[in-house]
């Protein structure tokens, strides 16, 4: 999608559980090496949902954030989806929850989508159409999660809790960054699942790397290159989806671009896996220090497989229009808990 008319993000917002628990304290239970998992994942420590913080509570506190920081009126927003693969229920909308939270509804789309780690950023591909067509004034697309593993895989590792919420609009005077161009790749690669009524997702181990996330990652990255006609060089910021600290760091590697083009918005290490808000939080960090003029590639990734690339440029808005409290120190307000009190809020506790 690529136009003439201009259109991009005019608000963002992030919320970040403040509860840690770090991969150490995981490993010792299983009687692992923790610094040697730590290293293999590059990840210390995750964030951990408290026992009355789900998905659709992050998400609000996102959207919340969002709307107040950069003064978007709920009313005058036309759409809201809400991209995660931990909604609260599996039948009945987040969306609709979200919705009355802001006061945004009634005479508003809402929908809830799952495309795995990728759907928050189906949400911005879907509110960007719909700025453009002129069918809403603002889209608001959040991805948010309280990603779950099951005990003693890989994955309790580095499943995390967090989210992050992005508006959409066309009005010259807001936009922080226009979105220039987006495109996708998507294949049938079942690299993870989680069946219905099954407790957690299952995965395809070394499967889920070579012919999943970076075939997607690269595949996504080297289209945005072919049909923009730019190169790795032409970005002062990039953001990839974020499964463990390494992934990430070796997409970059792989395309040639430089770590630190890359670092501002690599979070993982420092809170886990965000799932559905994994790049769309890396993303906002990178928004909180941007300069006019400077350019962002973003590429997300979501298991099943498919990844949403994006192409941005940061306009005069940036040095006036930013986050009342930045990603970076968002990740550094933590309380750290031991692995009873990870079990206890993350368990059967809350779920009703």
């Amino acid at each position: 999608m690529s136009e003439k008319q201009k259109a991009g993000i005019v608000a963002y917002g992030v919320y970040i559980p403040r509860l840690r628990i770090t991969v150490e304290e995981i490993a010792r239970v299983w009687e692992k090496d923790g610094k040697h998992v730590s290293a293999g994942l590059g990840l210390k420590e995750k964030a951990v949902g408290a026992s009355d913080e789900d998905s659709a509570t992050i998400a609000v506190e996102a959207s919340r954030r969002a709307i107040e920081d950069f003064g978007i009126t709920a009313q005058k927003i036309g759409a809201i989806y809400v991209g995660s693969e931990s909604h609260p229920y599996a039948v009945k909308p987040t969306a609709t929850i979200v919705s009355d939270a802001l006061q945004a509804g009634p005479e508003v789309m809402a929908a809830d989508l799952e495309f795995a780690c990728k759907a928050g950023t189906a949400g911005v591909q879907m509110c960007l159409g719909l700025v453009k067509s002129k069918m809403i004034e603002y889209g608001l697309s959040i991805g948010a999660d309280t990603a779950q593993g099951k005990p003693g895989d890989a994955l309790e590792f580095t499943a995390a809790s967090g989210g992050a919420a992005i508006i959409i609009g066309d009005k010259e005077n807001e936009i922080i960054a226009t979105i220039d161009h987006t495109c996708s790749y998507t294949t049938d690669t079942p690299d993870f699942w989680r069946r219905q009524h099954a407790e957690y997702p299952e995965h395809g181990g070394r499967f889920t790397g070579e012919p999943a996330y970076f075939r997607h990652v690269i595949g996504a990255t080297k289209l945005m290159f072919k049909q923009t006609n730019t190169k790795a060089e032409d970005y002062d910021y990039v953001v990839f989806h974020q499964p463990n600290g390494k992934f990430p760091v070796q997409a970059a590697n792989m395309l040639g671009i430089e770590f630190k083009k890359i670092e501002q918005g690599l979070i993982t290490p420092y809170i886990g896996n965000t799932y559905s808000g994994s790049s769309m939080i890396g993303l906002c960090s990178v928004l909180d220090v941007v300069k006019p003029g400077q350019r962002i590639l973003v590429t997300s990734y979501g298991s099943g497989a498919g990844s949403d690339s994006f192409s941005l440029t940061v306009t005069e808005n940036a040095g006036k229009r930013k986050a009342d409290v930045p990603v970076r120190e968002m990740v550094n307000e933590k309380s750290y808990i031991d692995y009873a009190l990870y079990v206890k809020h993350r368990g059967k506790i809350n779920r009703g």
